[in-house]
Order: structure tokens, then C-alpha cells, then sequence
């Protein structure tokens, strides 16, 4: 759901503003009737000051105001103790005068100097007809004008609806329009995502740099990653959808998924290549002995979501359909450049790398075999 907060002072021009908006958008296809929020009006009786006769009696509004409140609402005056309880005392008109349009004329308002006058004297009582409730938000008036998407996705019904507004509602000066509801909502869940990812991001590389301490593979193991992303928004793009909160979901997992293959590939060229070398034949059987298992992973993970791509449509699927297609897209993809990209580009460079970490490993474990052989001193 939309909604389509109008904000201004005057109720009227809050109405009118908002059936225009209604009028504008009502034309957009893929969604549905705008719905104006209900005010009823019910009869009231408006009581308009004079200035004028109030700076002649010396009284504010606020004075006058406060005469009415007590005398139609009443006010507490004091406590009376029954019996250990304690209750009010609130003094105001009898129900016969608060009803009773003559004695609300007759309302007597006590001047400074202790004479007093009638309301009359400084007022004008009307019968009009007024909203039910008047909402407000950030101490403005505001109005709301509603509206549900019907076959279109939310991120563009609500860039259509902002640019109808924009280029064809004339709003008075000091009126303005702010969009909320589900669409809020997203893009703050959106923005929430973004910003965990990237602190995940951060812990991730931590820990790939402490597995292999070398920026070089670190950042090779990574670089599946946007392979699998592209995978991804072709998805989307082939699909007609656009990138939701569901759909980052989707690729917070796509990216733990290319993640994952990375890593296991990169183990399986070092101990490789420690067997036999830095030779192309040590990445090519690396390859071969992980082809299956990540072939049979992406293959059971690609048949499971198949159902939910197809039967995306149906109600009730509105959240697994997009991390589905994401996921699916981005398999196919970041399994392929695992086996096509990822050999050449380690073999290109990571031959440094390589070497020093199995080194490095040589010489741990020498360390630990010398130490272990040793005698313990005889005391």
C-alpha cells in the first residue's frame, strides 16, 4: 500500500489537494482506485471572536476560551474525603444551559476589573457543519490519499505517482506531499540491509584473510561474488521484477553461496599445487576432483527452486518468488566463471602467493616435527 500524506493549515485546500492528487494518479495503470481518507462532517457550533471587542474589554482569547471550558466542560475546584476516598468537585453549567443555544449566548465572561459580559458581547456563535477529526503529524495538518498496486511492483508505481504529482498537481504555497507507507517501509528496510551487509562484508574478508593470509586470494575468492550478482539481476531483468527487500535477501545468500565455492576451489589449487607443483595439470585436477561436488550442489540447490520461480504468480509467493529467481540466476552464473574464469586468473596470479603460503606451511610444520623429535632436558 501507498499513502500519499498531504500536509497544510487550511482543511479545505487540504480536500481539494487531495482530490486533485486522486483525479491525477487515478490514470496510471497497474493500480488501483485512490481512496481519499474519510471525514465525516457533523453538525457544530463555531464560535468566532472579535478582536475588536476584545481589545475593548481588555480580554485574550485565551481568557474567553478558558470561561467556556469551564462552563461547558467543567473544571475541578477541589477534593472532597468520603469514607477514605477522595473525589472531585468539577463546577460547570447544568446540562440544560450547555445544550440550550440562547445560554451559550448568555455565557458570562469576567472582565479585569471584575464587571462582567455576556459571550455575545465578544462573539459569534454559528451552526456550521466540520470534520469529524482533524489528523495531525509534526504539527501540521495533514490529509491521506491511498492507494494498492494491482500487477505492478511498488518501486515503480511510486516513481509514476511522484512524477504525476510533480509535473501536473499545482499545490498551494506551503502545502507539501510525503510518501509513505509499505514503500516507506522498504526502502528503510532496504537501507538497514545495505548497511549490515557491509559490516558482513568487513567480517568476511577478516576471516578469509586469517584462512589465507594473503590480500591476493582474499580478494579472488571475492570476486565470485559480483559474477554471481550479474547472475542475478539478469534474473530479475528476465522476470519483470524490480530489486526489493526479498530480492536482497536473495543475494545476501547468492553472495555466501559464491563465497563458499571460492574458497573451495582456492584450497584445492594450494594442495595441489604443493603435491605437484606450480604446473597448469595441479589447477586442472584441482578442478576436476571439485567439479562434481559443486556441479551436484548448484544442481539439487537449482531443482529446488525451480517450483518457486514458476509458480511465482500465485498468492502467497510474493517474497520466495524473488530470492528464488535471484538465487537460481546467480548459481548459473557464478558457476560457470568458478570453472571458466577462476583457473586462468589464479594461474595468472596468485604463483607468489602460492608458493609463500606453502612455504610458509613447510615451514610450520618442520618447526613442529624438530620440536616434537627432540629430548626433553634431564634435570
Amino acid at each position: 500500500q501507498i499513502a500519499i500524506k498531504v500536509f497544510g493549515d487550511d482543511l479545505a485546500e487540504l480536500r481539494n489537494a487531495a482530490k486533485d492528487i486522486k483525479d491525477v494518479i487515478s490514470s496510471i495503470e497497474g493500480i488501483a482506485e485512490p481512496v481519499i481518507e474519510q471525514q465525516t462532517l457533523v453538525p457544530q457550533l463555531q464560535i468566532q471572536l472579535l478582536t475588536d471587542q476584545l481589545a475593548n474589554y481588555g480580554l485574550t482569547a485565551e481568557v474567553v476560551q478558558r470561561n467556556l471550558e469551564t462552563a461547558m466542560n467543567g473544571r475541578v475546584v477541589t477534593k472532597l474525603l468520603v469514607d477514605q476516598r477522595t473525589f472531585d468537585v468539577l463546577v460547570r453549567y447544568e446540562d440544560l444551559y450547555r445544550s440550550d443555544l440562547n445560554s451559550l449566548h448568555r455565557t458570562p465572561i469576567e472582565l479585569p476589573d471584575g464587571r462582567r459580559i455576556m459571550l455575545q458581547d465578544v462573539a459569534e456563535i454559528i451552526r456550521a457543519a466540520g470534520p469529524n477529526t482533524i489528523k495531525r503529524e509534526d504539527a501540521r495538518r495533514r490529509i491521506v490519499v491511498r492507494v494498492n498496486t494491482m500487477g505492478k511492483d511498488l518501486v515503480t508505481a511510486v516513481k509514476e505517482i511522484r512524477e504525476k504529482i510533480t509535473t501536473e498537481v499545482d499545490l498551494p504555497t506551503g502545502y507539501y506531499v510525503v510518501y509513505a507507507g509499505q514503500h516507506e517501509a522498504q526502502a528503510s528496510a532496504m537501507q538497514r540491509i545495505v548497511w549490515l551487509s557491509l559490516l558482513s562484508m568487513i567480517g568476511v574478508i577478516v576471516v578469509l584473510y586469517a584462512t589465507f593470509p594473503s590480500f591476493n586470494l582474499v580478494f579472488q575468492i571475492l570476486i565470485a561474488i559480483p559474477a554471481a550478482f550479474v547472475g542475478g539481476v539478469i534474473a530479475l531483468v528476465l522476470t519483470g521484477q524490480t530489486l526489493s527487500v526479498a530480492g536482497m535477501v536473495g543475494f545476501i545468500s547468492l553472495g555466501g553461496i559464491a563465497a563458499r565455492n571460492g574458497i573451495l576451489l582456492i584450497s584445492t589449487y594450494l594442495s595441489k599445487i604443493e603435491e605437484e607443483g606450480y604446473v597448469p595439470e595441479a589447477i586442472i585436477a584441482g578442478n576436476l576432483d571439485r567439479l562434481s561436488p559443486v556441479l551436484m550442489t548448484a544442481l539439487t540447490t537449482g531443482i529446488g527452486l525451480i517450483p518457486l520461480v514458476i509458480g511465482g504468480s500465485l498468492p502467497g509467493k510474493e517474497i520466495l518468488f524473488p530470492v528464488a529467481t535471484v538465487i537460481l540466476g546467480g548459481l548459473i552464473t557464478s558457476t560457470l566463471a568458478e570453472f571458466l574464469v577462476r583457473p586462468g586468473l589464479f594461474w595468472f596470479a596468485s604463483k607468489q602467493t602460492s608458493q609463500r603460503l606453502i612455504a610458509e606451511k613447510n615451514s610450520r610444520s618442520a618447526g613442529a616435527d624438530s620440536f616434537s623429535g627432540t629430548n626433553p632436558p634431564v634435570l
